[in-house]
């Protein structure tokens, strides 16, 4: 039975999250064919899809918390989660904006689907994306969206949910078709905009979410048209000259430390989209300088899932072929990442007691997007997990070779000699030699009174690990970093690796140092900085 605006309840917000996840699924690669605008990076279709997979995922955990009774959620609880399934799930600049648009419209809906609601619903979408884009772009899905919104407005008074669905549907498809004419990108590429495309995609499933009946399909899978295979750019008018690195994170701050962010970001770079509310955001920005667009977070509250992807050098102007090679690596803190990024890496961000699920390390291997693929995971207790990614990568037609790095210090040493001009496997063997033949330590604080390998330990007490175990226990960071190195370099070594954490001053680096050059002649040491979440001090010996 088709819905009406009154009916809009949480079935029909579960059934809507499924087939846009669907649609996307099914449209996924030529969306991903036609990513011009604004990094032609090949990647707007899978963005949306993992987007919505996770507001997908989101409703049915709300679901499921119901399996055990009648009643099912309200419409409130449904929209609720498909919103912040989406925030925290968003990927690249599209689905960014899709999840304010989510958001935009789980917040009118939550109040209570009354005639004309889905036409608010649909208007504050499209405002509230605006809102979020430091500088809105017409010819793009915002352009979509507003021109869909619009067209949901002029149904007539008490139109139910299917006729506003329509209409809103035919407005973006129609919106979506003017594109080219509106980004000049877009009209040399001779394609859409692939955001927008994404989202008329979305409100399809809508339609048929509320009427039963899927509306006709305009857009078939296909390979990308000729004409986008490559663009030529007016000097000065290419929008791929643009950053190098893409940033984003979820952010725990409040409201007013979240606007003085937006200025400092906008400074910084491009592409700029903060998305949320209510002490929770999702930021999205195009820089030259990873580490200061996560310091910038770190400045206003809490970043954390942060991932920061390298575009390639020599993009092309439509969806590019895939890299020979790259690397995948995990590390445990924003320092790292920086310099990992700008060593051409794709970087993970572990969390102390949140490490990355197996999904969040397929999809870093498809951004990516190379024929082969090095997964260093650099923590023991993430084997299992790296290789259920990386046989899931295989599936999907991508050489992937994990190497077992222990810890974050034996995936700078594979990184150091990662050769790509190489053979695949001459590469890992190299950079499998070198993580092996690097041992590692970490000085941790303890928490409470144990046993230990080095004896008994009390709560305060600073810990040495070496290659896993507790080898000294002392009462500063300073003495017992001085012991871990001593017992290190007693087995020899020709160099040594020290990554500080945020709060570790520079002194101490310049003392173990210092301490290494006067006992130990003929070994070298580099210093890093770890950054926000890192462990207080990282060593590696070569």
């Amino acid at each position: 039975m088709p819905q009406t605006a009154d009916d809009l309840d949480a079935v029909a917000v579960r059934t809507w999250c499924s087939l846009a996840l669907d649609a996307l699924g099914r449209e996924r690669e030529a969306i991903d064919a036609i990513n011009v605008y604004p990094v032609a990076d090949g990647d707007t279709g899978t963005n949306l899809y993992l987007t919505v997979e996770s507001a997908a995922a989101a409703v049915e955990a709300v679901f499921a918390a119901h399996e055990t009774g009648t009643s099912v959620p309200s419409t409130a609880d449904a929209v609720r989660a498909m919103a912040h399934g989406a925030l925290i799930g968003a990927r690249g600049n599209s689905g960014t904006i899709l999840a304010q648009l989510l958001r935009g419209m789980a917040g009118v809906l939550a109040e209570g689907a009354g005639t004309g609601s889905l036409r608010i619903a649909l208007a504050r979408a499209a405002a509230s994306a605006r809102e979020a884009v430091a500088h809105p772009v017409e010819g793009t899905v915002l352009t979509v969206a507003t021109e869909a919104a619009e067209a949901a407005g002029r149904t007539p008074d008490g139109a139910g949910a299917p006729a506003v669905a329509q209409a809103a549907y035919e407005g973006a498809r129609t919106a979506l078709e003017a594109t080219p004419g509106q980004l000049a990108v877009l009209g040399r590429a001779g394609v859409v905009d692939a955001g927008g495309r994404g989202l008329v995609a979305v409100l399809g499933a809508l339609v048929e979410a509320v009427s039963g009946r899927a509306p006709e399909r305009v857009y078939e899978a296909a390979a990308a048209p000729a004409t986008a295979a490559a663009v030529d750019c007016p000097a000065g008018d290419d929008p791929q000259d643009g950053p190098a690195f893409e940033v984003i994170y979820l952010l725990e701050a409040d409201d007013e430390a979240v606007e003085r962010l937006r200025t400092r970001l906008d400074g910084l770079g491009d592409s700029l989209v903060v998305v949320g509310g209510d002490g929770l955001w999702n930021v999205h920005v195009h820089v030259d300088d990873a580490g200061a667009a996560v310091e910038a977070g770190v400045e206003a509250g809490r970043p954390y899932r942060i991932r920061i992807t390298h575009f390639a050098a020599d993009r092309v102007h439509a969806r590019p072929e895939p890299a020979q090679r790259a690397v995948v690596v995990v590390v445990p803190g924003d320092g790292l990442g920086g310099l990992c990024a700008e060593a051409g890496a794709t970087t993970v961000l572990a969390r102390p007691g949140e490490p990355p699920a197996s999904g969040e390390l397929v999809d870093a291997i498809r951004r990516a997007h190379a024929r082969e693929v090095v997964l260093l995971p650099n923590d023991g207790d993430l084997r299992h997990t790296a290789a259920a990614a990386a046989e899931q990568a295989r599936t999907e037609g991508i050489r992937v070779a994990l190497i077992p790095t222990r810890a974050a210090v034996q995936g700078i040493a594979a990184l150091a000699v990662h050769e790509p001009d190489r053979s695949f496997d001459e590469d890992v063997v190299a950079m499998t030699a070198a993580a092996g033949a690097t041992r590692y330590a970490e000085l941790a604080v303890a928490e409470r009174q144990s046993w230990t390998m080095a004896g008994i330990c009390q709560a305060g007490d600073i810990l040495g690990l070496i290659d896993g175990d507790v080898a000294v226990i002392g009462e500063d960071v300073p003495e017992t970093a001085r012991k871990v190195l001593d017992r290190m370099l007693a087995a020899g070594g020709e160099l040594v690796t020290l990554v500080l954490g945020e709060d570790v001053p520079d002194t101490l680096a310049d003392a173990l140092e210092e301490h290494v050059r006067e006992g130990y002649l003929a070994v070298d040491t580099v210093v890093y900085r770890g950054g926000h979440q890192c462990a207080p001090l990282l060593i590696g010996v070569e």
